[in-house]
């Protein structure tokens, strides 16, 4: 599966893409992705070895003009209920995005994302689509925010993702938004009229 924007493509992996990839993890931006942390380019070609099969729901960003991998965005169908049984309907998302800190800023990851939800949506059935994201990080608010999710709550001390200094975890507070696919559709409408 390939989407395509005015300045993007969104494509499955590539084995040629790790160096790109190691560019962006070898020191992540934020402590949710710290999991991801590349420490060499051998590395960053193994993982990627990995997810060059994921064509539906793991894509990487890159550059139209130039070819550049400058991110990846992904979301998984999950049924939204955690007690659900394995046959409920998994028509819920909770996309992760991140971008290259270099290429931050200039509308690319609104560009990603705003597609990667309409592909969710109008063709994979996607019901709800969630986001978390730290209470620090107001970038990422702001995109949750430009994309029409509603910000559903904070959770205070929610997961930790790093160590303090002395060894125990750091706890970190987490935004959650979200939107459903009404709302979506509603507001993608020329002429909003509120029914």
């Amino acid at each position: 599966m390939i989407i395509e924007t005015e300045r993007l493509i969104l494509r499955p992996f590539l084995q040629t893409d790790a160096a790109d990839v190691y560019e962006y993890l070898r020191e992540p931006a934020v402590n949710c992705f710290a999991y991801m942390k590349l420490n060499s380019l051998d590395e960053a070609e193994k993982k990627k070895k990995k997810r060059i099969g994921e064509t539906e729901y793991y894509f990487a960003i890159v550059l139209k003009e130039s070819g550049k991998v400058i991110g990846e965005i992904e979301a998984y169908p999950e049924t939204g209920e955690p007690h659900a049984d394995e046959n409920a309907v998994r028509d819920t998302f909770s996309p992760c995005w991140m971008l290259n800190i270099n290429y931050q800023g200039k509308g690319y990851a609104f560009e990603a994302a705003y597609a990667f939800f309409d592909y969710l949506f109008q063709q994979k059935g996607a019901r709800r689509i969630y986001a978390y994201t730290e209470d620090y990080n107001r970038s990422s608010q702001h995109l949750c925010e430009k994309l029409g999710m509603r910000r559903e709550g904070v959770f205070l001390e929610f997961v930790s993702f790093v160590k303090n200094p002395d060894g125990t975890p750091r706890y970190e507070n987490t935004v959650q938004y979200a939107i459903l696919k009404r709302e979506w559709d509603w507001q993608r409408r020329p002429n909003k009229v509120q029914i």
